[in-house]
């Protein structure tokens, strides 16, 4: 029997990295390595120190690696998916000058509104990069840093995104891909490059950015002495350019050219994303238009506040997750962090329809509805970006595939079920992310197009499949209609 070959995915996230060895050949999960991140800030700052990131990095792969019982010398590529947006400024050793500033860091709102009028508009920016920015876009963080910390702007000689930071720690090249370059709002998506214009309107020098690979896939480098040494692995194996997260999630789903196109994604977290990989290039102001991993796009929209802002209703109630029932009347806008979809930076949580007989189980049960609500609204949106008629009963019939931390939750998926009336399909492969970034590394190791990769490792894979269920009309209703006529005057909108 020939000896087992491996890659490793790496999922380096807002809260942990995880580091996944999974079979080459088979698409196997072996193991599974994971270590924690810290995050500090508040009001609306969200930083965390990169060397954090990469001590991380090296500790799960360690970990992983231990756990999967084979020796370093079956590794033969190794590719990161990075939380998307976060600004890294370094100097010139390649050592960060300041904590990042994450995606959910939202103080950059006003630099956000300053620059859309700038260049005319939200159309203009779709129209150049497919998004509008906002709090969440590098280019805003930026923006703010220039203003608010101009001595390390100044000091500046590398900017980076979370994903690149790492690639380069690795491979010893700086280097990003479409996808997650074409989160930073300063990439245009139709020409596949950074945009002269906007980089001067930003005051940005293209020379801190680095190059940009043609896919997520492509082979940027060799894992240099020094990374090896760090991580325990073979010196000389494939790196791959990596990605953003929400890419690579795609790619491990075998959403791209070489597999599903226009089919959405809901994915429960930190944020709450919609997403689909299409050949259509996304126009909409109420979308991001980015460039996916493989040569294709990815038009997705994010809200901050997800499964961390109902946990901590939760617990402010006393209650365990799944202790939740509908609603009823009471709505709960759970926008603890400000939002991003929609735009509303400067909000906070609003909850309404309060009478004697609700109970805290309903108020947990609105937070619920509440985040769902707010991602479930752009999927008509998204539909439209893909060249589909949301109308269509046939596009509104097609599978709506659930992932992400809250799948597992029966809560979530009762409440995204009730909500959408469309069928769901929970994939039964784990760990999408670091699985995205395993097929993106076993690509680079001479494997064939990532996407037919992850969608023949996943073909075996028990996918739960749910029927629909009649949509919950009412509540969908009541809590659009909240949410309409209180954004202005009560949620800063």
């Amino acid at each position: 029997m020939p000896p087992r070959t491996v890659v490793i995915g790496v999922d380096s996230s807002t809260q942990s990295t995880k580091a996944a060895v999974i079979d080459a050949v088979t698409g196997e999960l072996l193991a599974v390595g994971r270590a924690p991140h810290v995050v500090t800030g508040e009001g609306g700052a969200r930083e965390s120190d990169p060397e954090v990131w990469w001590r991380a990095l090296c500790d799960a792969v360690a970990s992983g690696l231990k756990e999967s019982g084979l020796s370093a010398s079956s590794v033969t590529g190794v590719a990161v998916a990075g939380q998307q947006h976060g600004l890294v400024v370094l100097d010139r050793s390649g050592r960060p000058l300041r904590p990042a500033l994450l995606w959910n860091d939202t103080r950059s709102a006003p630099q956000a509104a300053a620059l859309t009028g700038a260049l005319g508009g939200p159309e203009a920016w779709v129209a150049r990069t497919g998004t509008v920015p906002v709090a969440s876009m590098t280019a805003s963080k930026w923006q703010w840093l220039r203003e608010n910390d101009p001595a390390n702007a100044e000091a500046a000689a590398a900017v980076r995104l979370p994903h690149d930071f790492l690639t380069e720690r690795l491979a010893g090249t700086a280097a990003t891909d479409p996808g997650d370059a074409s989160g930073t709002c300063w990439y245009a998506t139709g020409t596949r490059a950074y945009d002269p214009e906007l980089l001067g309107l930003l005051e940005l020098d293209e020379a801190l950015l680095p190059p940009v690979a043609d896919t997520g896939a492509t082979r940027i480098g060799s894992l240099t002495a020094t990374a090896a040494e760090a991580l325990g692995l073979p010196a000389g194996i494939a790196v791959a350019a990596g990605t953003g997260d929400n890419m690579s999630a795609a790619v491990g789903l075998g959403l791209g050219g070489a597999g599903l196109l226009d089919h959405p994604v809901l994915s429960l977290g930190t944020s709450g994303t919609v997403f689909a990989a299409s050949r259509a290039r996304p126009a909409s102001t109420a979308l991001s238009g980015f460039a996916a991993a493989d040569g294709t796009y990815l038009p997705l929209a994010c809200t901050l506040n997800c499964t961390l802002a109902v946990d901590k209703v939760a617990t402010l109630l006393g209650l365990h997750r799944d202790d939740a029932v509908p609603g009823g009347e009471a709505v709960l806008l759970p926008f603890l962090d400000g939002e991003r979809t929609p735009d509303l930076p400067t909000s906070s949580g609003l909850l309404t329809g309060l009478r004697h007989d609700t109970t805290p189980q309903q108020l947990l049960g609105a937070a619920y509805e509440g985040a769902a609500f707010t991602v479930l609204r752009a999927l008509d949106e998204l539909s439209r970006a893909c060249g589909l008629d949301p109308a269509d009963p046939v596009v509104a019939a097609r599978p709506l595939r659930l992932i992400g931390g809250g799948a597992l939750g029966r809560t979530w998926v009762e409440t995204v079920r009730r909500l959408s009336g469309r069928p769901l399909i929970v994939p039964g492969s784990g760990e999408l992310v670091a699985r995205g970034a395993a097929a993106l590394a076993a690509s680079a190791a001479g494997g064939g197009d990532p996407v037919a990769v992850a969608a023949r490792w996943s073909a075996g894979a028990e996918d739960a499949e749910l029927p629909p269920v009649e949509r919950d009309t009412e509540s969908w209703e009541r809590i659009g209609s909240v949410l309409d006529r209180a954004a202005e005057p009560l949620l800063g909108g």
